[in-house]
């Protein structure tokens, strides 16, 4: 089966997408890179250490668990500090989700894998195909804020600090379009799913 991609802005439904296709294949294997990152920096030592010695020690509570307000903070307000974050996390990231997709390519199950920077770490080279899940600004700006308790400047920030939605949309291979409410992101989860089932079926 196919490596599918899932990508977009932050705050624009990714995860509630992938909700809608766990419930619509539940036979699907899935990758979340978020919560990869989360592993990593609580039970990677060799991550926790590299972490340290690049953003101090105290990053960390005394009870030794990162701070992630404070790192958050750090990363997007200094880009050079977020490659480096990003330079200790997204190899990893990428070999593990990598792995298990080519674990998965030859399986008669679909292979989901949730990366927010899938096109700024060229991942889309091991995917078949990508969805971008996006929204207008306005509500992306919103669900952020209301998610991370951010003021507003802080989040428009965040959000400026990644590739620009427009483009992601532009290389994507299919986009759903978040603006709506739980039901039209389904209808749409079920439309592609049932679109890809049916073009696996005539490549096979």
């Amino acid at each position: 089966m196919a490596v599918i991609g899932i990508t977009g802005g932050i705050s624009t439904g990714k995860t509630s997408f992938c909700q809608c296709l766990r419930e619509l294949v539940s036979t699907a294997k899935f990758f979340d890179a978020d919560q990869a990152a989360h592993q990593l920096v609580e039970l990677d030592p060799e991550v926790k250490k590299e972490i340290r010695h690049e953003f101090g020690t105290g990053i960390f509570s005394a009870g030794r668990n990162l701070n992630r307000d404070k790192l958050r903070a750090i990363v997007f307000g200094d880009a050079a500090k977020r490659r480096a974050l990003e330079q200790i996390l997204h190899p990893r990231i990428r070999r593990e989700w990598s792995e298990a997709a080519e674990t998965h390519r030859n399986s008669p199950d679909f292979f989901f894998a949730d990366i927010p920077l899938l096109y700024e770490t060229g991942g889309e080279a091991l995917c078949d195909r990508v969805t971008v899940v996006a929204c207008s600004f306005k509500l992306q700006l919103r669900w952020l804020m209301e998610r991370t308790s951010l003021e507003r400047a802080a989040a428009e920030q965040m959000i400026n600090s990644q590739m620009p939605l427009n483009e992601k949309i532009e290389r994507a291979d299919h986009v759903i379009w978040n603006n709506g409410d739980q039901t039209g992101l389904a209808e749409q989860a079920r439309f592609l799913v049932a679109y890809w089932q049916n073009q696996l079926w005539m490549k096979s």
